[in-house]
Order: structure tokens, then sequence, then C-alpha cells
């Protein structure tokens, strides 16, 4: 079967995922908070970057390469972390990481992942990410690192967005908590989706096992969007950023950044990559499209820049790239192509992304991801 043919773009296999989710997986995949404008806001600026196309260049084949804390990378994009990745599909992070170490391309394993990283040790490639969602306890978080340094992750990332939960309402509408509680109404939805309900029964329900080993069972009382997780960690500050500076020998980064003066400090403070980010509208909804703080970011540091939220293709890398950006991560879009194809789905929506830099580049005559023309606003 020729996947091209049948699912030419994303857009297609996130309407083959919505019909293989039970509809509160896909509401917790697919959902922002608020009214969501922050999520809407991403793509419509997104939309209004032109770039400007240039003729007469000959036949050229564009190198997709481009370099990133020291390592060589044939593509200008990753899969990033996402909380209960396996509540997506079934064994998520391992087709993940797999597909990622196949690719020679970052992969990020979320805190509150499904599995742990002695888990995905095995599937993991050599751009092994680590996102940590910060715990308070000081004994904990050195284990969690030292878990993380001894299954293989490299790169450790410091989520800095979240310092408290976000209320999603849609999310809480579909009646997920998380973990998920089987209700009858739940039941409901994964009957009528049998792969997922299948694949599921197999693995057992989602659980957060790098936190097993810190939280025993609890009945602390936790909002619907919030988890055990909560009870573990804090609301870093700068000096929680020196302590894991000075704790981890390796690339760390910091995700999550929207003002020019928190780039500058990270700076100064050792950080050796910044993540633009507005966490694609899940967290605040009146924050700014993380495309349109981009550009300040860049003025405000020479760190390289590692840019997420609102990317749909191709076209919208080459935008952040131009706008100042050094790397790029999806999330939501590989867990809908996995879900929507399978494994075979991770790798389809890679050569998607392929296909799609290397015929927008030839418009622009771009022959590297940095011989890009400047951007301007489409009216």
């Amino acid at each position: 079967m020729d996947l091209h043919a049948r699912y030419p773009a994303l857009s297609d296999l996130r309407r083959k995922a919505r019909r293989r989710m039970p509809k509160f997986v896909w509401e917790y995949l697919d959902s922002a908070t608020g009214s969501e404008a922050t999520k809407a806001r991403n793509r419509a600026r997104l939309d209004r970057i032109g770039l400007m196309p240039s003729v007469l260049h000959g036949e050229f084949e564009p190198d997709l390469c481009t370099e990133l804390l020291g390592s060589p990378l044939a593509l200008p994009f990753g899969i990033a972390p996402v909380g209960m990745s396996g509540l997506m599909w079934p064994g998520a992070e391992g087709h993940l990481a797999s597909a990622a170490a196949r690719a020679g391309i970052p992969y990020g394993l979320s805190t509150v992942a499904t599995q742990s990283p002695e888990d995905i040790a095995p599937h993991l490639g050599p751009e092994a990410w680590f996102q940590m969602y910060p715990p308070r306890d000081e004994a904990i978080r050195t284990d969690m690192l030292s878990r993380a340094r001894d299954a293989g992750f490299k790169v450790l990332v410091l989520t800095v967005d979240v310092p408290v939960a976000s209320r999603r309402e849609r999310q809480t509408r579909s009646g997920l908590t998380l973990p998920p509680r089987l209700t009858p109404r739940l039941m409901a939805q994964i009957v009528a989706r049998p792969a997922w309900a299948v694949g599921m029964a197999r693995r057992g329900l989602p659980r957060m096992r790098t936190l097993e080993k810190y939280a025993a069972e609890t009945s602390t009382a936790l909002s619907s969007t919030a988890h055990v997780g909560y009870l573990l960690r804090t609301s870093p500050d700068w000096d929680y950023v020196a302590w894991l500076r000075a704790a981890w020998n390796g690339p760390f980064v910091l995700k999550g950044i929207l003002r020019p003066e928190d780039a500058r400090r990270a700076e100064g403070a050792g950080v050796d990559a910044i993540w633009v980010s507005n966490h694609a509208g899940r967290q605040f909804d009146a924050a700014p499209a993380a495309i349109d703080a981009l550009p300040q970011v860049r003025a405000a540091t020479t760190l390289p820049i590692i840019f997420d939220s609102g990317i749909e293709g191709g076209l919208d890398i080459l935008r952040a790239f131009a706008l100042g950006a050094d790397f790029t991560m999806l999330g939501r879009a590989f867990h809908a192509a996995l879900a929507a194809l399978g494994p075979a789905g991770i790798d389809h929506l890679i050569d998607i992304l392929r296909k799609d830099l290397t015929a927008n580049m030839g418009q622009l005559g771009a022959r590297t991801m940095t011989d890009l023309p400047a951007p301007f606003t489409l009216d």
C-alpha cells in the first residue's frame, strides 16, 4: 500500500487516529486549556509567515542536516516528550524511541510517561532526551537523574512552564482522570475502539512508571487534570536551575521560554539551549503564539533555540528556522501518526516531513536549513 497516496499529510493521519482512539484519549491528546485560543493562535500566526520563492537555481537536492548540542542530525526535527504517552497507543514510548533511533533524530521521554527510563533503554538511539518535571525532594531528584543517565539519556530537559496543573476543560469533560479510572462511560468508548482496547489489555492500564518508585498509593485529592506527579514536584526557580546544572554532566535545556529576559538569564546560568514553547496551548490561554515570541528570544541569546507549538508540516519547520530556530520538535503529531497506522505511522510521518521540507526548499531555492530567505508577514 502506498501510504503517501492514502495519507499524504498529517491531517490525514489525525483523522485516522481519531477513529481509532477512544474519545477520552483523543481529547487528552488534542485538547488545550481555556477556550483553546492559544492553540488556535499558534496555527493562525504560523500561517501568516511568508517566505518568498526564488527561481532558476538549477537541479539540487536540499541538505536537511543540522547540528544541535554538538551532535550532527540528519533531519531538523525530533519527537517531543508527551505525558502519559502510552495512553495514546499501547507501547507508544518504545515505538517512538525505536523510530527515532532508526531516523537518527532525538526522542524525548517525559517524567510522566507510562514507561520508565529503564523500560525504554533498549529502544534508545544516541539522541535520547529526558524531560524532567521537577521533583521537590533532592534525593528523588538525584536518583531520577542517575536513572536517566544510566539508561542512556544524553540531554536533560527541564520543563519550566508548568508551575501548576492547567485546567484543560475539554479533557475534563471527557471524563478522563490521571491515571485513568474505568468508569462505565469510558468503558463504552473503549469497546468502540477494539484495536486500542486489545493492545491496552495486553499491556495493562497505563501508569507513570518512573514515579512508582517514589510515590506510594495516596488518597490525596487531585484535580482531574493533575496526577500523582504533582504530589512530588515543585515549581522551580533559578536556584533549582543552578542545582540541576551542577548535577547533570551533559547538555541541559530549559523548555517553555517565551520572554527574552528569561533566555538571557538562562544563558548566564549555564544552560546549553533554550526551548521556545507555549506548551502547545495546554497551559495558559492568554499566551502569545510561540512563533511570535521566537524572534525576540533569538535576539536575546546566542544559545541554540529549539521550537515547538503548532508545527504541522515541513513548511512550518522552515518558518521556524527562518525566524531563528535551530531545531524543532513535534509531540501530538507523532502520537497521532502512531495511533493512525501503528509503528509504521511514525516512519511515515518522518517521511512526510522529509518530503515536505524538500519540496518547499526547492521552491525557495534553499540548499540548506541555513539558506532560507527572510520571512515576511502575509496579509
